[in-house]
């Protein structure tokens, strides 16, 4: 049978037609960062140094700087935290470091997370803060700190407030960058933790 132009028939029967293909899947690990990762996450914090003020920071972060982050967070085994994608590029990464130097504050952390570019709104954050949150309590964690920037990181408020945190505190005009004064957020979490922290030495 032929079908005239614009004859509706032409469409075939569903149990006929070609299945839809899927589409792409957002598929991704989270794993302890490794030394070979740090280039990676180094680009990552570099796009928001440069186009966002999410940091305060105002130039580029060093290899040198991730490594000796790296070294430190490890020494004192801290949590650090990347997601990779099937064929191993970074897409995202989290860790927290010592809220304070001093020793009472050994049970306290404050957190970090940024996404890749074009990685957002997919999951990937609340996979990556949940899994740092159950990494501190592992550990013997009880406090986790979050200081986020009043300005343009509205979503990252929103991804701390829906796993648990709770707004503390503000500090206004406390940062200036690309010409604008900038204020910080801190946003808490008490944590339940598994087994005792050891002393920092």
């Amino acid at each position: 049978m032929q079908f005239e132009p614009g004859d509706q028939r032409r469409r075939l029967p569903r149990h006929l037609q070609a299945p839809a293909p899927e589409p792409d899947r957002f598929a991704f690990e989270i794993r302890a960062a490794r030394a070979g990762d740090l280039p990676d996450v180094r680009g990552i914090y570099n796009h928001y140094v440069a186009n966002s003020v999410v940091t305060f920071d105002e130039k580029p972060s060093t290899h040198r700087y991730w490594r000796e982050k790296f070294d430190l967070l490890t020494r004192l085994k801290l949590p650090f935290l990347v997601a990779v994608t099937p064929t191993g590029q970074v897409i995202g990464y989290a860790l927290v470091q010592p809220w304070a130097s001093k020793s009472a504050y050994r049970y306290t952390v404050e957190n970090s997370i940024y996404l890749g570019p074009g990685a957002g709104g997919k999951g990937l954050g609340t996979a990556l803060l949940q899994a740092l949150i159950a990494a501190c309590e592992q550990i013997g964690l009880r406090e986790i700190v979050a200081v986020i920037s009043d300005s343009g990181a509205e979503a990252s408020i929103r991804l701390h407030e829906r796993n648990g945190f709770v707004e503390v505190g503000r500090m206004g005009r406390v940062g200036f960058k690309f010409g604008r004064s900038l204020g910080t957020v801190y946003l808490q979490r008490s944590l339940t933790p598994v087994r005792r922290r050891r002393r920092r030495g």
